[in-house]
C-alpha cells in the first residue's frame, strides 16, 4: 500500500499530477478541490495517497489532508460508489458542501454532480449521515491556499484542457463542452476555468 508521497510536481492535466520520487515519476488522481492547492511545476510537496489494484490497473488517488482522503475512502463504502465516482463528487464540491448537502439531505444538489442519479444520491444521504458527523468540524478546520501554475497558455489549450478534466470526472463530452463555453472568460486559466465549471454545473 503507498499511503504517502514526498517529491516534486514535474507535470499537471487535471484532475491527474504526475510527481516525481526518487527518479520515479507517480501518475495521481486528485480530487479538483485539491488539485487547486497545488504549488507550481518545480515545487515539492507531500500528498496522503490511497492505492486503488484492480484487474485493469492500478491507480493512486492523492489527497492534501487526512479528512478529505478518509471522506473518499468513505465514500468507496456506499454501494455503486467507486474510486471514480467518488473523485468526481469530491471534484464538485468541497468536502465542507457535500457534508452539508448529505446531513440536509439535499438530494437536488447531489443529483447535479456527474454520475450521481437519483438513487445514488439517496444512498449516499442514507449511508453517509451517520458517518460525515465526525468530518464537518475537522473540516472547517483545514484552510485552502490556491496556486496557479506559471506557464502560459493559449486560451485554446486552456479550453481544451478544462473540457477534458470535466471528461475525466465522468461528464459527457458535448455537455462538458457547453458547461466550459458558458463560464470562460479571456482571463481564466485552466484551473480557474475548471473550478467555475463544476461550480456553475451545480
Amino acid at each position: 500500500m503507498i499511503g504517502r508521497l514526498r517529491g516534486t510536481i514535474i507535470e499537471r492535466q487535471p484532475p491527474k499530477v504526475l510527481i516525481e520520487v526518487g527518479g520515479v515519476g507517480y501518475e495521481v488522481f486528485m480530487p479538483m478541490t485539491c488539485f487547486y492547492e497545488l504549488p507550481d511545476n518545480g515545487q515539492e510537496i507531500i500528498i496522503l495517497t490511497h492505492f486503488v489494484v484492480r484487474e485493469d490497473a492500478q491507480i493512486l488517488y492523492g489527497f492534501n489532508h487526512e479528512q478529505e482522503r478518509e471522506l473518499f475512502r468513505e465514500l468507496i463504502k456506499v454501494n455503486g460508489v467507486g474510486p471514480k465516482l467518488a473523485l468526481a463528487i469530491l471534484s464538485g464540491m468541497s468536502a465542507q458542501q457535500f457534508i452539508t448537502a448529505v446531513e440536509q439531505g439535499e438530494l437536488k444538489t447531489l443529483v447535479k454532480l456527474p454520475g450521481v442519479g437519483t438513487k445514488t444520491a439517496e444512498r449516499l444521504i442514507v449511508e453517509m449521515k451517520d458517518r460525515v458527523k465526525r468530518f464537518s468540524e475537522e473540516l472547517s478546520n483545514v484552510s485552502t491556499i490556491v496556486a496557479t501554475g506559471n506557464v502560459k497558455k493559449s486560451s485554446n489549450q486552456i479550453e481544451s484542457e478544462a473540457v477534458c478534466a470535466l471528461i475525466a470526472l465522468g461528464y459527457k463530452p458535448q455537455e462538458a463542452s457547453r458547461i466550459i463555453s458558458k463560464v470562460i472568460k479571456p482571463e481564466m486559466d485552466s484551473e480557474t476555468l475548471i473550478r467555475e465549471a463544476l461550480k456553475s454545473a451545480l
